[in-house]
Order: C-alpha cells, then structure tokens, then sequence
C-alpha cells in the first residue's frame, strides 16, 4: 500500500505557486498596445471617474455605464492583466444602469503598490 501512495504522490503534478514581482513589465505590451493603454485609455477612464472606495487589499475605482466607458475600461483591464499580473482585477455592474465598479486588489502589498504607481487614479 505504501508503494502505491508513493507512487500516486510521483505522478500528481506539483502544484508551484509562482508570485511575480510588484512591477509593471511594460514588455507584456507592444508599443501600440502601450500607447493605446498609458496614453489614451489611462487619461480618458480618469477623466470620466465618478468616485473612488479605499479597501482593506485595494480600491474600487466608479465610472458611468455607458458603452463607450465600458468598452475602453475592459480594454483597460484586459491589458493590465498582463503588464500587472498580481492584481486581482473585476468589474461589476451595478443594477438599473447604475455604475461600473472596478476593484484592484490582490495579494499583501498590493495596496501599497497601487497608491505608489496609480496615484492620479485615486484622485
């Protein structure tokens, strides 16, 4: 019985719990992409923020539900996913037509890495 356990135990997959750096790899992104992300996407979702929640791991950041703003804010996120891959990123649409809320958050020190690099966000 003890060969069969060890056995099972050679054969399951490691599971290897991989936690990247808090940084932006800019990399994850072409140059377009970047352009499109930094410089047009960033400045327009921050022009049309309605409010920001401070949370214990992070923030909630809303915006209008319309579907220009929809549309750039899940673009948004689609690329921030890959450039910040610790954030824990969701959307959430609030009833009646009311707001888009996006929460990022994550793993400790999440929170203190987005108050340091997304300033103008919380704003």
């Amino acid at each position: 019985m003890k060969a069969l356990i060890l056995f099972a135990a050679l054969l399951a997959p490691a599971v290897i719990k991989h936690e990247s750096p808090f940084a932006c790899n800019v990399a994850a992104l072409t140059s377009a992409e970047r352009h499109r992300h930094f410089d047009e996407l960033g400045p327009a979702l921050r022009a049309v923020k309605t409010g920001v929640n401070e949370l214990p791991d992070g923030y909630e950041l809303r915006f209008p539900s319309d579907r220009k703003t929809v549309g750039m804010l899940l673009e948004w996120v689609e690329q921030e996913r890959l450039c910040c891959p610790f954030f824990e990123i969701s959307v959430r649409f609030e009833p009646e037509g009311g707001a888009v809320v996006m929460r990022l958050s994550g793993r400790p020190g999440t929170k203190d890495f987005i108050r340091a690099d997304a300033g103008p966000w919380l704003k």
